[in-house]
């Protein structure tokens, strides 16, 4: 057998892992095919099932491309990871779109991308025409791809892929997860999906129940449940209802929810803690210090202001329109209690700010919440505190800051520059997106409040979204999702690898 190049190697096993998470994808088509045979929904099971071939077909096809790098045994190294996660979930978005294009629910391919990124990285943002009447089968598709969106596509895989190659620690991290729950990386996606599936469980219970009880027939509110779970859970936002939550006119639901997408928020490592018994990593962990903090001001700045202006007037109202608003952006879920029209007309400048900058923060790191995440700020905040007190300390003195993430780590300026810096990749992007917004004629403050929607994967629309938007900024807007949710630094690797193969191509002409 031929010894490959690096650059085959490089190209197989980048096929190779790619094609096995694509496969699985497939395999999950499976459900909504099953879901279609039972309820009799004969067209919606005929597009799945050429969504399903056709994604089979590919995985095995870049699989077989791919295996001829496995003889080399080489683990992978740290560019495949990021360019294996990148690529993948390119290729499901392609793939996935399939039903929805054939649904004839989407208007165009385009539209059936942008549904399908939005739920994949949980954004929750919807170009989806007449959801009230789509088939239990696409709507059960669109809520599968939000729980595996939200838990990992790639952690998915890795369940069963990280036993035939070393470095499988390397694809995990590519999609923006660095927790280590266990000591290896199989177990830790094990653990994720682990609790993931018990909250599925005493979640869907719940809800269950009081759908019932607010009215729906126990099968209806069945099926309601895991799709509010999974939307509430994977911090998605998608709702089997144009109303959203409003649909179900219940203070009981909404307040489920509201418990089920904060739990959804918070780092798979504070559940773990839990359930290792070490609660004191609840109130000892910086990211919920940041969460609980800029959380209540958030809360407690626009309520006040609502209620001034005489928008909302009673503590119930205020609790049902503001806090459930605030805290469904600030953890990126996107579930609404106000209306679009609502948000623009009544609100006013200051909650919408305020609004945009609770969705740009986000939830914490590795969970399934998107933004730049209240570690990064909490890191930001403790940086500046510690630069004040070494200019006020004497010079003589050594100085040395901590901070407590699930273990005392050191401060020092590599953390602080590497939140920074990821930070400012967010505003970049949000900013670009403003611009572009705008360029199109769109109000400033709309645009932006679109903007960091999508840039934060948070889903909250105030009624620019739609499917009459200009296609370049819907294919912006489908990148700013996908860019947002891998945190950059995946798409940028897979990105300048492209330019380098382009530019190698170039030069040999």
């Amino acid at each position: 057998m031929n010894t490959l190049t690096s650059k085959q190697y490089n190209y197989r096993i980048i096929c190779y892992y790619s094609g096995y998470i694509v496969i699985g994808t497939a395999l999950l088509m499976l459900i909504p095919v099953i879901v279609a045979l039972l309820f009799r929904e004969f067209e919606p099971m005929l597009d799945f099932i050429i969504a399903f071939t056709s994604s089979l077909f590919s995985g095995l096809l870049l699989v077989n491309i791919g295996i001829k790098a496995l003889p080399n045994k080489k683990s992978l190294q740290w560019k495949h990871g990021f360019i294996i996660v990148a690529l993948s979930w390119l290729i499901i978005t392609l793939l996935s779109a399939i039903p929805y294009r054939l649904s004839g629910h989407s208007m165009s391919y385009l539209d059936a991308c942008f549904d399908v990124m939005s739920g994949l990285t949980t954004t929750g943002v919807v170009l989806l025409q007449d959801i009230d009447h789509i088939s239990l089968s696409l709507n059960t598709w669109r809520h599968i791809l939000t729980f595996i969106g939200g838990q990992g596509v790639v952690v998915l895989a890795l369940t069963f892929l990280v036993h035939q190659i070393g470095g499988g620690y390397k694809i995990y991290v590519g999609e923006a997860k660095d927790i280590e729950l266990a000591p290896n990386v199989r177990n830790t996606a094990r653990i994720i999906w682990k609790i993931s599936l018990y909250y599925l469980l005493i979640g869907t219970i719940i809800l269950w129940i009081i759908g019932i009880f607010i009215g729906l027939n126990p099968l209806s509110s069945f099926f309601h449940a895991i799709f509010m779970f999974v939307s509430s859970w994977s911090t998605g936002g998608f709702s089997p209802m144009s109303q959203n939550i409003m649909y179900y006119h219940s203070f009981i639901y909404e307040t489920a929810t509201l418990l089920l997408f904060i739990l959804g928020s918070l780092n798979f490592g504070i559940h773990y803690a839990v359930i290792k018994n070490n609660k004191k990593e609840i109130y000892k962990n910086i990211e919920i210090q940041s969460f609980f903090i800029t959380s209540v001001l958030a809360c407690s700045l626009i309520a006040i202001s609502l209620f001034r202006s005489g928008v909302y007037t009673d503590s119930l109202t205020i609790f049902r329109r503001v806090v459930f608003n605030i805290l469904s952006a600030h953890t990126t879920t996107g579930l609404g209690s106000v209306y679009a029209q609502d948000f623009a007309r009544d609100w006013g400048s200051f909650a919408l700010l305020i609004m945009i900058i609770s969705m740009l923060i986000g939830g914490s790191a590795c969970s399934t919440a998107g933004g730049f995440k209240g570690l990064r700020v909490g890191i930001l905040v403790k940086g500046l505190i510690s630069d004040i007190k070494k200019a006020l300390a004497s010079e003589r003195n050594i100085h040395s800051f901590k901070y407590h993430y699930f273990k005392d780590q050191v401060l020092d300026d590599k953390v602080i520059k590497s939140s920074a810096l990821i930070i400012i990749c967010y505003i970049t992007t949000f900013t670009i997106g403003t611009l572009l917004s705008t360029f199109y004629g769109y109000p400033f403050l709309e645009s932006a409040f679109e903007s960091a929607s999508v840039t934060g994967n948070v889903g909250l629309s105030i009624g620019i979204i739609s499917p009459s938007i200009p296609s370049l900024l819907k294919y912006y807007y489908i990148f700013t999702m996908f860019i947002g949710r891998l945190e950059f630094l995946s798409v940028f690797v897979l990105i300048g690898y492209i330019i380098g193969g382009v530019t190698k191509l170039w030069k040999k002409r």
